[in-house]
């Protein structure tokens, strides 16, 4: 294999754990190197207490550099359970897996191997300037205030958030049997203790708290060492009537750093330099040290300098990428505390464990069958019963499990009329054992279409084959449920079908578009006609002689979709209406035409049948709709009969943001059930069993709407009670497919249960 050009002179800038032992593997590798680390402050200095890293992070150091791990080793303290102290009771969840030691003590073991392996090691030093003249390569290390990163930021191009909690290094002078977290609810608000062991008779003791109640607390206006002692009183019983102590520890901020480059030059970010992840989930010296193993392997590989920066960087930047987005997850759930603490005390649990979305119930069930369990029962699931396949009431409809077959478009219908391709596609699904199959946006007039694939129900024909299809559904699928999805395209209507040029208006053939506001979607779309007050009476009448239809078809619910930039979401946004009649202005007037719709709607569709309103939750654009004004739409729909909110977020403007990830919208539905008390249908980015079972047991959402893995697997409910082992209520196989339900399970093995770390 071609080696790299060796750097042979190497300054590393700051002497934490992730530069120390950067130092150390590139001097092991190559001994020829001279290495210098700058550290600012003396060898004895450090901030907060214990380290905690994972038993992969741990694997990488033993393979690396054996004597680092053999002297970190005999100082490890494990233990298998964390205890979470709500309102009095402690609920423990075992099987869990950590190991930490003192941050002092790693210190020490990294300055002792530098030393013993020839590197320069030079404290109470500033780096000078000009280092990247002088050596092959520089590291910098040096934090998340890195003057490295902030000299070359027009490089780099950091990006740092602040966000809405204070919190405190400490430590007490005893050791926790558990990772602990526990909830005081004072007079000043929510804090909450974060706790674990690092030795055999010291932890380290994080102390966190919103803004708001740090200054309620007074806690702005006093020493640290004071509010420390207050801290004390309010966690005594968690502490054992022990005092805390602090290394100069001050009340801080967490900032998420990222960094849309991670080298210049010869000069490279490492650790909190390059990016920072909530302490909730781990360590930032376990990302620390993980950089830098990755860095050593790369200079090894790379035939240039050039190329193994770039391959670090490529590396390591999707592994921390995922890390943040689970540590945001876990941040945001800490700063939101407040609106769980009424939560059943096994299921605030449950959510807290599950916080950040890398820990799930399946993972639990192996790790803790009984905690599991419990949590479970007291959610209400019979014995053996996935939460997926509990039952759900809306009005006068129960569900028979938690599975939506999400509306989408299929761009497949002549005249708005659903064909032998919908009774196959939605027939197909219905089968595959959802409790809900909904259909897609079906449109309430010609002019309403997004394209003209798109199916509608504005004329006794589109409504006879409907029923062909809720005929079949209820015929051949008994206690499938299926629900309609109404709506009009407004600004984004007279386009191609989607495979052909999504949102691209049609070369020829063009209907006249109308919207809120004479906006375009995008330059290259029509400009829409602004509505008038008779136009709105026109639309109000097409979506009350849809629903009607709709009943008269079948229907066993009823969607108004309000999201999405379509004509009612064009009225819910800023972006969109720029009225200045009643329909223009505050959220309330803004509210005004789509709830004008929905009570026209309510009052055609049968009392007994649900509806529910599908909402944009952000608009993902500056000077949008944000996750506090879904909040408001979500109670204003509720407050006129809406019996569930399905929450989806964007594609409003075309210039929007978007945050993707791993059930990226769930925090969006979860917010507006416990801040509303509406029941939610969750969307974006569920695809497992697993996911939904998790959502549902924490108390998240109420249902799960899957649009893609249902594209994928028409009997994806099925498959996942299969796998599942589960065979229950909530679950019927047609007697057709019945012998598909005897397949090898596999979600379950006979492999070693997992182990869950701090970094999880």
């Amino acid at each position: 294999m071609e080696r790299t050009v060796s750097p042979l002179r190497v300054a590393v800038v700051g002497g934490g754990p992730g530069g120390l032992y950067a130092a150390a593997l590139l001097k092991r590798l190559d001994p020829a190197r001279e290495i210098t680390v700058w550290e600012r402050n003396a060898p004895d200095d450090t901030f907060g207490f214990g380290v905690v890293l994972s038993d992969e992070t741990l694997g990488g150091i033993e393979h690396a550099d054996p004597v680092v791990y053999e002297a970190m080793r005999s100082d490890f303290v494990r233990w298998d359970d964390i205890d979470i102290v709500h309102r009095g009771v402690r609920h423990t969840s075992g099987g869990h897996g950590f190991a930490a030691l003192g941050r002092k003590r790693l210190l020490e073991i990294l300055h002792s191997r530098c030393r013993a392996l020839g590197v320069d090691l030079r404290f109470r030093t500033e780096a000078p300037s000009g280092l990247s003249h002088s050596h092959d390569l520089v590291i910098a290390a040096d934090g998340v205030n890195s003057t490295t990163r902030a000299a070359h930021s027009h490089v780099f191009r950091p990006h740092v958030t602040p966000h809405h909690c204070r919190y405190i290094w400490l430590a007490a002078d005893f050791a926790f049997d558990a990772f602990r977290f526990e909830i005081a609810e004072t007079e000043h608000g929510v804090m909450q203790l974060h706790g674990y062991p690092y030795a055999a008779d010291a932890s380290t003791v994080i102390i966190e708290m919103r803004e708001e109640v740090w200054r309620a607390a007074g806690f702005d206006e006093v020493p640290a060492q004071e509010s420390t002692e207050s801290c004390a009183k309010i966690f005594a019983e968690a502490l054992r009537g022990r005092s805390l102590r602090s290394n100069n520890s001050t009340w801080t901020t967490f900032r998420t750093v990222v960094n849309e480059h991670w080298s210049h030059g010869n000069t490279v970010l490492l650790g909190d330099a390059a990016h920072t992840a909530h302490f909730s989930i781990g360590s930032g010296t376990k990302l620390a040290v993980e950089d830098a193993l990755a860095l050593a392997a790369c200079l090894e590989e790379q035939p240039s300098l050039e190329g193994a920066l770039a391959a670090y960087e490529a590396e390591r930047k999707p592994v921390v990428a995922s890390t943040q987005r689970a540590a945001r997850a876990s941040l945001e759930w800490f700063e939101d505390l407040g609106r769980y603490l009424d939560q059943p005390p096994r299921q605030f649990a449950f959510n807290l464990l599950t916080r950040s979305r890398r820990v799930t119930h399946d993972n639990l069930r192996l790790r803790d069958p009984r905690f599991t369990g419990a949590v479970e029962r007291e959610f209400g699931c019979p014995p053996d019963t996935p939460p997926m396949f509990t039952p759900f009431r809306l009005r006068g409809l129960t569900l028979r499990n938690r599975v939506v077959v999400s509306p989408m478009d299929m761009y497949s219908a002549i005249d708005g009329v659903p064909g032998d391709f919908h009774l196959v596609h939605l027939g197909a699904r219905a089968l595959g054992g959802a409790g809900l199959v909904m259909t897609e946006m079906v449109c309430v007039s010609p002019e309403g279409r997004i394209t003209p694939g798109c199916t509608g129900l504005y004329n006794g024909r589109q409504a006879e084959a409907w029923k062909r299809i809720t005929n079949f559904v209820h015929a051949r699928s008994p206690g499938t449920a299926i629900g309609v999805q109404l709506g009009h395209s407004g600004r984004k209507g007279s386009t191609k079908l989607m495979w052909e040029g999504i949102d691209e208006p049609l070369p020829e053939g063009n209907w006249p578009v109308v919207a809120p506001s004479p906006i375009p979607y995008k330059p290259s779309n029509q400009t829409p006609r602004e509505l008038s007050r008779a136009q709105l009476t026109d639309i109000r009448e097409q979506f009350t002689q849809a629903a009607g239809r709709a009943a008269r078809a079948g229907f066993d619910l009823l969607e108004l979709h309000c999201a999405h930039g379509y004509l009612l979401s064009g009225f819910l946004s800023p972006l969109t209406n720029r009225r200045t009649d009643a329909y223009g202005g505050s959220l309330a007037k803004r509210l005004r035409f789509p709830l004008e719709v929905f009570d026209a709607v309510r009052a055609v569709w049968p009392q007994e049948r649900p509806m529910t309103v599908r909402i944009s939750a952000t608009d993902w654009a500056e000077g949008g709709n944000t996750a506090e004004d879904a909040v408001e739409i979500a109670r204003a729909f509720a407050a006129h009969g809406a019996d569930a909110i399905d929450v989806s977020t964007g594609q409003v403007v075309a210039e929007e943001h978007p945050e993707y990830g791993r059930s990226y919208q769930t925090p969006y539905a979860d917010r507006i059930r416990h801040e509303t008390g509406v029941p939610v249908i969750a969307v974006g980015a569920i695809s497992s069993w697993d996911d939904v079972n998790s959502l549902i047991l924490a108390g998240r959402t109420d249902l799960c709407a899957l649009a893609r893995p249902h594209l994928y697997d028409p009997h994806w409910t099925l498959h996942a009670a299969a796998e599942q082992g589960y065979d229950g209520p909530g679950v019927v196989w047609p007697d057709p497919y019945r012998a598909g339900s005897r397949r090898p399970q596999t979600g379950r093995t006979d492999a070693p249960r997992p182990r869950l770390t701090l970094g999880s």
